[in-house]
């Protein structure tokens, strides 16, 4: 591989949910399937603060160091629940198709019920979080910047019987973009494993 053709490598971006973690299943079987079906794709999963000030601050400089790092390939977003909501909010800022599963929408309208907690993340980490006032504010304030009509390109995944998310505010959000909605299912998007390769022909064009 030429240094041009290592420059000009897509980038996917896998980001996890709320309090979860690049350890979650979904990661590691996209990057698992990269690794071996797709190696010249970048694969990039970083942690992401329950903070979202934090958040977006890290997820921005994280996209425009690579598209400032000169003869840059394209860039797939996957989000997995609050994960597609930024995954969204980048898609809208920079133009970029992403694939949503199981979507936080609005999610500055649930965050309130988590305000003074002691939050711990899923993976068994022994980390703590509190969120704030400010925070809730915070994320009302990015919330509001996603607007109709949406500039990025999207696939909704989604399942029925999601028990955290109801998939109804999904569907409609992003009504016009192409949808998969399944019957049963549950938050973490049973059989996530068939959609691995029409992810990365939807990303990537089949690159």
């Amino acid at each position: 591989m030429s240094a041009l053709e290592q420059k000009q490598r897509p980038l996917l971006i896998y980001l996890h949910g709320f309090l979860s973690s690049p350890q979650s299943y979904k990661c590691q079987l996209m990057r698992e399937r990269l690794a071996a079906e797709h190696p010249r794709i970048v694969f990039c999963a970083p942690q992401v603060s329950p903070y979202p000030a934090i958040a977006q601050q890290s997820l921005v400089a994280l996209v425009e160091r690579f598209l400032n790092s000169g003869g840059c390939g394209p860039i797939g977003l996957v989000g997995s629940s609050m994960g597609g909501f930024w995954s969204s909010y980048l898609a809208e800022r920079y133009g970029l198709p992403a694939v949503l599963v199981n979507p936080a929408v609005h999610p500055g309208r649930f965050m309130p019920a988590y305000v003074g907690q002691v939050l711990k993340p899923y993976s068994g980490e022994s980390q703590e979080y509190r969120l704030t006032e400010a925070d809730v504010d915070t994320m009302r304030q990015l919330d509001g910047e996603l607007r109709q009509p949406l500039r990025g390109r999207y696939w909704l995944l989604a399942q029925r019987g999601d028990e955290t998310l109801d998939y109804r505010d999904a569907e409609t959000f992003y009504r016009g973009q192409r949808q998969t909605i399944e019957d049963g299912g549950d938050h973490s998007f049973q059989g996530f494993a068939r959609y691995c390769e029409p992810i990365v022909e939807f990303l990537f064009n089949q690159q």
